[in-house]
């Protein structure tokens, strides 16, 4: 951490973190999405992790890092700035409407075992989501929930598994009972592995429809790169050895071999994940390279994912969160078709 600026927070109810590389337009739209808010007792931290600087705000204390420490780190860092009961995330290239924050505390502060809030993401410019909460592929792959549907098909509170890190609201005691964002992932999958850990110490997370969030998707990283390939593959096997019970976590590459064959099969019909990263320039080789490099990742990290494994803080039997993730689950074939 290289620098901190702005006015030092007045014992806010709420602290939003927002992350950033680019710092550019797409952050400034952000942050004054923010100054809109109509619930008023938040702060914000804008972490940046990239070399171009945040112009100064006001309302806007700056973390900035001599080199990108990757997303989790990012977060993190806010977090540990503030003492705010609840800890906002905002992704640099996502627009909240005014109730954003009001709406998912109404939902969050009624509920003391409600550790987590998902907002509804649309995805900007579209009209249709991006997420309204996530869900579980039984290989560790996460996909957005309702990706592409209307929002009205997802228009009531509920129980969700687990929120996106792109809009979501985090309670501080939960957070330090299991613990921040996993570094190590350092891009994407980090907040499923947070969700799931809170899911195993048997918090709650609902879905608040009414904090609607406008989402440029995949801005910073691109929607079908090498990196993002590289990261997911890696992160979503990290996940799975820390998190899955030992029945899931053996039948685990038996869903990756079958979401792999649905990636070949929407390939070739240029359609799905597969189709798009080859659309976006790159080849159909770079992609396997990505899977066998997060393989190759994961061998060396395999004791340390273990010891994290055991350091879980654990209320529900495996029994419980077995039905938990397979309630929230969904397909391989539905994860490479998205």
């Amino acid at each position: 951490m290289q620098s901190e600026s702005g006015p030092a927070p007045i014992h806010p109810l709420v602290t939003v973190i927002v992350p950033t590389i680019e710092a550019g337009d797409a952050l400034a739209d952000c942050l004054d999405s923010l100054e809109h808010q109509t619930f008023r007792d938040f702060d914000v931290v804008a972490v940046n992790n990239g070399k171009r600087s945040i112009p100064p705000r006001a309302s806007v204390r700056v973390v900035s890092n001599e080199a990108n420490a990757g997303f989790g780190a990012a977060v993190n860092q806010g977090v540990r700035t503030s003492s705010a009961p609840f800890v906002a995330v905002l992704n640099d290239d996502a627009v909240a409407e005014p109730r954003w924050l009001e709406a998912m505390l109404e939902a969050i502060e009624a509920r003391p075992d409600v550790g987590m809030c998902a907002s509804q993401v649309r995805l900007a410019g579209d009209g249709r989501l991006d997420s309204a909460g996530m869900l579980l592929c039984l290989d560790g792959s996460s996909k957005q929930r309702g990706h592409l549907e209307s929002p009205t098909t997802y228009a009531h509170r509920e129980e969700a598994l687990l929120p996106s890190g792109c809009a979501a609201l985090y309670r501080r005691e939960m957070l330090e009972e299991i613990g921040l964002f996993d570094e190590t992932f350092f891009l994407y999958c980090e907040d499923t592995d947070l969700g799931l850990r809170a899911r195993w110490a048997a918090w709650e997370c609902l879905y608040a429809p009414d904090a609607v969030v406008e989402h440029r998707y995949s801005h910073s990283a691109g929607k079908a790169s090498a990196l993002k390939a590289y990261y997911v593959e890696r992160n979503r096997l990290f996940l799975a050895v820390k998190n899955f019970p030992l029945p899931e976590l053996f039948l685990a590459p038996l869903y990756s071999i079958a979401r792999y064959f649905w990636h070949a099969v929407f390939a070739l019909q240029g359609r799905g994940k597969a189709a798009e990263f080859r659309r976006e320039g790159n080849s159909g080789w770079q992609l396997l390279v990505c899977a066998v490099r997060a393989y190759l990742a994961l061998l060396p990290r395999l004791p340390f994912l273990w010891r994290q494994r055991r350091k879980i803080k654990r209320r529900f039997t495996s029994r419980q969160f077995r039905r938990l993730i397979r309630r929230y689950s969904i397909g391989p074939r539905q994860v490479a078709a998205l």
